[in-house]
């Protein structure tokens, strides 16, 4: 990771990395923290990016659509770094399924390719799996009707976590995300998540590679698991994760709500929060 000062914003550092990854934003639904996201892509530069599926929700806007600004802002974020010789690899998901496709037919503009899965060569020479990993989600890929019917009470869920941050905000709070902690305290979530890590691992071994990244469970993590090593993406629904591995190869979890920087905005008093919640001067 190389840190540079930013041209525009010189007392805001921005930082180089020679890969991100990226899953789960969800451009198409309210839930997307697409604001956060266009500041992660203005701060952090790489090399490479990969856009790891579900990026655009097919799924939610088939049955509506739903598109502001903001979701914009991010493709025009993303369709810059490719124009400025980042290479982007969009490696498709379950919710952006309608892009596979057009995979057979080698989809290249720019420097932007359309994948199912790739192998990434880490700077350390180590060669890791890139893919979705919605195949190795036994519900999304053989009980579909279950899938779509988590997927409405998981958007209700995220509803409540809106009001539930609005809240916050309103207390002077930072974004915190509900949702992301009932699925890490809730027994059976846990267990599927735990499933879906050792399958995806079990594959990656069986093709004799060192690693894997994947996203699909909205949870990012770094862990071996039987030698190994997993790393997952996160989101941008929930928890606004990425994957960023620097020039020597080492790969960290970016946590970007959690960084400092969101409190280098000009301070909001918990009263001038409220008042403009409600629409009145403070």
């Amino acid at each position: 990771m190389a840190k540079i000062a930013h041209p525009d914003r010189p007392e805001k550092a921005t930082y180089h990395y020679r890969t991100i990854w990226l899953s789960d934003i969800h451009l198409g639904t309210p839930g997307c923290k697409a604001e956060f996201l266009t500041d992660f892509l203005k701060r952090n530069h790489c090399d490479t990016l990969y856009l790891v599926g579900d990026i655009i929700d097919g799924w939610k806007l088939k049955s509506g659509w739903y598109w502001p600004q903001e979701h914009t802002n991010v493709i025009r974020k993303i369709l810059t770094k490719a124009k400025r010789e980042t290479q982007v690899i969009y490696v498709t998901g379950n919710h952006d399924e309608f892009l596979r496709k057009f995979v057979d037919y080698r989809l290249e503009i720019g420097n932007i390719k359309l994948v199912n899965e790739a192998i990434h060569e880490t700077a350390d020479g180590r060669k890791l799996l890139v893919l979705h990993g919605d195949y190795f989600d036994v519900i999304t890929r053989y009980h579909r009707w279950v899938a779509l019917a988590g997927d409405m009470a998981y958007e209700t869920m995220m509803h409540t976590n809106y009001w539930f941050n609005r809240l916050r905000a309103m207390a002077g709070l930072r974004y915190w995300s509900l949702s992301a902690y009932a699925k890490q305290k809730v027994k059976n979530a846990v267990s599927i998540v735990s499933s879906f890590e050792e399958a995806v691992a079990r594959e990656c071994k069986r093709r004799g590679l060192d690693g894997v990244v994947c996203g699909h469970i909205h949870h990012a993590e770094i862990r071996d698991i039987n030698g190994v090593e997993y790393h997952n993406c996160g989101d941008w629904v929930e928890s606004c994760t990425a994957l960023a591995e620097d020039m020597n190869g080492k790969i960290s979890v970016i946590r970007w709500v959690e960084i400092d920087h969101l409190n280098e905005r000009p301070k909001v008093t918990p009263l001038k929060r409220a008042a403009k919640a409600i629409g009145v001067a403070a």
